[in-house]
């Protein structure tokens, strides 16, 4: 079973247009209630790759009410710890007749420090009884901070499959807790870090720096753009092909499913690195967050170009004679 963490879930008011008048007065938009936040996502995608999961989270208020729904209807299976503070919300607007989004978020959610402390021993808990865990999105408030190196920790303890996903400032506090696998976008590295990733030089410079933290496998994406990764210390980039993104929402959180289906699928890490690519481009291509189907990855994988920077693994041939 796979475990995702979301410090800081969303509920999404969707509102669609044909088309957006610029003078007040628009109407008619098809409302639609979403469950956002990244290990939501990153559940949402297992449940689309066949793969159990179970998605541990903050819930409260009135937004969480309605949140539990979305999730049960979903058929995303998920516990939480209840908060006196509301659940964040945001308002998508999109125009259909341009593949035009823009989205409006509420300041972040309080968690008290008595929140945190249970969220940390069910954590610890659940660890246990889960093959890989994956800590996700941002940490709303100081008081969160220190749950995911909590986690991180667990899992190394308890010998389980970590991958992280985060950003802000207790990013680097996840990186010396040394997680198994290490996922960010290039943005995300750069205002986390306070570092400069310009350059592919620079890049790999910075997968070493990962590597030297005792963390196995890492993976910098940059959008639709060309990303980097490292399997220990092999480095690849990943070419990928020209797409006109309509919506990149979950595309990082599809990868990181996908990385966390391989792993549990025993993939190779090409194989597991191509199906997070192609997945990750067809999210682009949508405005439906982290709900692709397996299938549609086989539209990109012949477009898809992995090639070794540096040194390169030498495949050995074991087969019986």
């Amino acid at each position: 079973m796979i475990l995702t963490i979301t410090l800081n879930p969303l509920l999404e008011r969707r509102f669609t247009f044909e088309k957006i008048n610029p003078d007040p007065g628009n109407r008619n938009g098809k409302k639609e209630l979403k469950a956002g936040g990244k290990g939501i996502n990153v559940s949402r995608q297992l449940n689309n790759l066949e793969t159990d999961n179970l998605a541990f989270t903050f819930l409260g208020g009135n937004n969480g009410k309605v949140l539990k729904d979305i999730l049960n209807n979903e058929g995303i299976k998920f516990t939480s710890v209840r908060t006196e503070n509301e659940t964040r919300e945001s308002a998508v607007i999109i125009e259909k007749s341009s593949d035009k989004i823009s989205s409006y978020f509420e300041q972040n959610s309080s968690i008290s420090e008595n929140e945190v402390e249970e969220f940390k021993s069910k954590l610890d808990k659940m660890i246990q009884n889960c093959e890989i865990v994956v800590f996700s999105g941002s940490s709303p408030c100081k008081e969160t901070n220190s749950i995911f190196p909590f986690g991180i920790k667990s899992a190394n303890r308890y010998d389980k499959i970590s991958i992280c996903d985060t950003y802000g400032e207790h990013l680097i506090d996840c990186i010396n807790c040394g997680p198994t696998i290490l996922h960010n976008n290039i943005k995300e590295t750069e205002e986390s870090l306070n570092c400069d990733l310009s350059s592919q030089d620079k890049i790999i410079e910075h997968l070493k720096f990962l590597y030297s933290k005792n963390i196995k496998q890492s993976f910098i994406t940059n959008g639709s753009k060309d990303s980097f990764c490292s399997n220990f210390d092999y480095y690849y980039r990943v070419k990928n092909p020209e797409i006109k993104t309509i919506d990149s929402t979950g595309s990082g959180d599809i990868f990181v499913a996908a990385i966390a289906y391989s792993l549990h699928n025993n993939y190779k890490f090409e194989e597991s690195l191509l199906l997070a690519s192609s997945l990750g481009l067809a999210n682009s291509l949508r405005f439906d967050a982290a709900n692709v189907s397996p299938e549609k990855s086989g539209d990109w994988k012949d477009k898809i170009v992995i090639e070794p920077v540096g040194k390169k693994m030498k495949i050995l041939d074991v087969t019986p004679r």
